[in-house]
This record gives C-alpha cells, sequence and structure tokens, in this order.
C-alpha cells in the first residue's frame, strides 16, 4: 500500500472561492455592466493605478514598444509562436467537416465553424506570463476566429513592452492595457470602447478566475482554472536532481501551486526530499516555491508500477511529466491529466514556454472530464440535415409521428405527419380538419 514520505499540510491561504471574492468580483461585474468604460476606468486606477486616455494601445504605440525590445527577445517570441502555431494549425486539420447520408436521400452533417470573436487575457503582476500570449491569440487565429481581442495590466505603472510585442506578433486585433475582473467583464459584457466578445480565454488570478465563472453562459470560457499543479511519476531509473528541479520549477507559480511525487523508489524520494530542501535556499522565488512545497509538496512511495499508475491518475493533475524506464507506458496507462511529459528529455517547463502545446490546462481534478485550451475550444462543432429523398422523409415522418406521441408532444408529432402526407400518400383527420 502507497505511503507518503512527505504530506501535504494545506492551509486556508489557497481558499479560491471564499465568500469575499464573489462578492467583490459580482459587485464590480455589474459596475462595468451599469457604467461601463467609467466603472473600469475607475477600477484601473484603483488597483492599477493606471488612467490613460484610452485604454487601447494604437498601432504606433505598439510599434514603437516591440521597436524597443532586444532582437533576441523578438527572434524567441517568433520562434515559440511559430512552435504553437504549427502545431494548433495541425490540431485545426485533424477536426474535419463531414458529410454523410445515413438513409436514401437523407444527409446529415457537421461543421466546425470559428466563434465570432475571442478575447485573451494575458496576466501581469509578478510575473507578466508573456507566453499566455501565444496561447490565447495564436491558437484562436489558427482555429479562424476574425477578431481577437488582448487585455493585459500595466506592472508598476509601466507598460510591459515583450507582452504587448508577444500580443501583436500573434496577430490580436486590439490591444488594451487593462487587466483583473474590469477587463474581463469589459470584453464579457462590452461597454462603449469595448465591443463583447464571445470568449474569453487565458489564466488569472482568484478574481480573474471568479469573474469569468460568474460570466460563463454569457460570454464562453476556455476553463475553470486553480493553482499550477505538477505530478512527477518515477521510478528507481529516475534523477533525483531533475526530479527535484523540476517540481520547484512549478512551485515557484505561488504558494497554493502542488508539487507531487509518486514513485516506486523510496530511495529515491529520500533523495528528492533531501535536494530540495538543498535547492529552496538558493531559488529567487523562494518566497512562493518555499511555502508551496511546505503545505502542498507530497512524496508518495507505492509498492509496485500497478499502484505508481493507479494512484497518479487519481490525482488528475495538471501537469504530468514521467520519469520511467519506459515513460510511453503513461499513454496506455493513464487518462485523467492536462498534459503528459514523456522522458527527461522534455519538462513542464518546456511546455509553459517554448515546446508548442498549450500551456492553459484543467486544475483541481477538470483533468478527469476536460483537456486544456487549443484550438478545437474556438470552433463550434454544429450539424445540418437534409432530406432529399420524399420517401425517406415520409417514413421518417411515419416514426416521428409514433415517437412523439408517446411523449405527448402532439404538435411536433403532426410535424411528421404532415411529411408523410405530403411525401407518401397518406390521410390523416387533423390534416382533413383544417384543409378544404
Amino acid at each position: 500500500m502507497a505511503h507518503e514520505l512527505k504530506k501535504a499540510t494545506p492551509t486556508n491561504a489557497g481558499d479560491r472561492s471564499g465568500a469575499g471574492v464573489a462578492e467583490r468580483v459580482a459587485a464590480i461585474i455589474a459596475d462595468v455592466r451599469n457604467r461601463g468604460d467609467a466603472a473600469v476606468r475607475d477600477y484601473s486606477a484603483q488597483f492599477d493605478d493606471w488612467r490613460p486616455d484610452s485604454f487601447r494601445l494604437g498601432a504606433d504605440e505598439v510599434a514603437g514598444l516591440v521597436a524597443s525590445l532586444p532582437e533576441q527577445v523578438i527572434e524567441d517570441i517568433a520562434f515559440v509562436q511559430e512552435q504553437v502555431r504549427n502545431f494548433a494549425t495541425v490540431q485545426r486539420g485533424a477536426m474535419l467537416d463531414v458529410e454523410v447520408e445515413t438513409l436514401p436521400g437523407v444527409h446529415l452533417g457537421h461543421r466546425h465553424i470559428p466563434v465570432g470573436s475571442a478575447g485573451a487575457y494575458v496576466p501581469g503582476g509578478r510575473y507578466p506570463l508573456t507566453a499566455s500570449a501565444h496561447m490565447t491569440i495564436v491558437t484562436a487565429k489558427a482555429a479562424g476566429v476574425p477578431r481577437v481581442i488582448a487585455c493585459t495590466p500595466p506592472i508598476r505603472g509601466e507598460i510591459p513592452a515583450a507582452t504587448v510585442a508577444a500580443m501583436s506578433m500573434a496577430g490580436a486585433d486590439e490591444i488594451h492595457l487593462l487587466g483583473g475582473v474590469q477587463a474581463v467583464a469589459a470584453m464579457a459584457v462590452g461597454t462603449e470602447s469595448i465591443e463583447a466578445v464571445d470568449l474569453i480565454a487565458g489564466p488569472g488570478n482568484a478574481y480573474v478566475a471568479e469573474a469569468k465563472r460568474q460570466l460563463f453562459g454569457e460570454v464562453g470560457i476556455d476553463l475553470f482554472a486553480g493553482p499550477t499543479e505538477i505530478l512527477v511519476i518515477a521510478d528507481g531509473t529516475a534523477d533525483a536532481l531533475t526530479v527535484a528541479v523540476d517540481l520547484l520549477s512549478q512551485a515557484e507559480h505561488g504558494p497554493d501551486s502542488p508539487a507531487v511525487l509518486v514513485t516506486t523508489s523510496a530511495e529515491l524520494g529520500a533523495e528528492v526530499l533531501d535536494l530540495v530542501e538543498r535547492l529552496l535556499p538558493g531559488l529567487v522565488t523562494n518566497d512562493l516555491a518555499g511555502p508551496a512545497w511546505r503545505d502542498h509538496g507530497r512524496i508518495i512511495v507505492c509498492d509496485d508500477e500497478d499502484e505508481m499508475w493507479r494512484v497518479g491518475d487519481s490525482l488528475a493533475s495538471e501537469h504530468v511529466q514521467v520519469f520511467t524506464a519506459e515513460p510511453r507506458q503513461a499513454l496506455d496507462r493513464m487518462r485523467n491529466y492536462g498534459a503528459l511529459f514523456l522522458g527527461e528529455g522534455t519538462c513542464v517547463s518546456y511546455g509553459d514556454k517554448v515546446i508548442g502545446t498549450n500551456h492553459v490546462l484543467p486544475t483541481m481534478g477538470a483533468a478527469r472530464y476536460t483537456g486544456g485550451l487549443w484550438v478545437g475550444k474556438y470552433l463550434k462543432t454544429v450539424t445540418y440535415q437534409e432530406v432529399r429523398d420524399p420517401a425517406s422523409s415520409a417514413a421518417l415522418g411515419r416514426v416521428c409521428g409514433r415517437a412523439a406521441r408517446v411523449e405527448l408532444f402532439e404538435g411536433h408529432a403532426r410535424s411528421g405527419d404532415l411529411r408523410a402526407w405530403k411525401h407518401g400518400g397518406d390521410r390523416f383527420d387533423w390534416i382533413d380538419a383544417v384543409l378544404p
């Protein structure tokens, strides 16, 4: 039976669904709905000390910000966006429109249609997540979304030039220097200066996540996201230093980020525990990674591989790194994860920053029922039907009439009756009663 070499000691600090957050978010959304741009301006001044004449950056401003960056930064952004675009384009190509003739003259089909507009939220704060611009905007454009607007907050009163450059290079049609609940609300409900979008994507803090939750239905969203998670599944062949470093690479996202090792090797678990404690003091993000490891770090030692896979899968983690002798076994042994990283040649940080798969992924167990953001999220799969053969229409009408009356839907039944009458010559009292 599995036992824990290190247990999590969760605190209430990571509670993202407290009534205070929900009530504050609801009040801001209501205010933006009622006062539009004036409310947005007030909250931007209050939370970000930012009250420009216009939140939307003009083309000249964007060009100037791009030009201010080192050439290497621009080249790296272009490289990463090419990776994201290439994979998203392949995914889009795999989503085929179909049409099939199911009965003589009965044609059924579906089409994948992009949403008309999308909003991309790119967080700022301590960590300006430039990569989120790639994941949200590039992917939307690969799906064929005609209008993509992007919002990101100022950082300590400054415009984050690299983030703006990433937004522009990704293909954003509008760039607004605006953050927080006020940005999400403005994109969802619309204001005098921001036209409402059909879908909002992108990560954010507890307030942004709660705003997306409250606005879902009025606007589409990518997914409900919580603190970043990492799970490493390892056997005795794994390198302890690699495991320790990669666990801390995700713990630095925030003090409520779980970092978990599930292993068949007690020796590896003990070595990783020692290395993490030795690495933390020298990590410049120890103020975040340290509490995350202390409160949410776990090392679970399993008796055998079957138990290791079973325990790992039960956690339904956002990111799963597999450091085993045969890492591709995970493709058959696991079903609950946001993204798999197979072998020590890759890592979650690659997925976060450079490799091309999307880093907006399910957390808090949501991997049990959904994957992450991808090109398909920006597409609506819609169906169509056409009956060209009169005999088939009559046959379907007869079945429809009988099936609908079982459910007491007389109006539905009569729609079927009408086709049976028109195309099959059937007689119905109700038709005789209304026609001369």
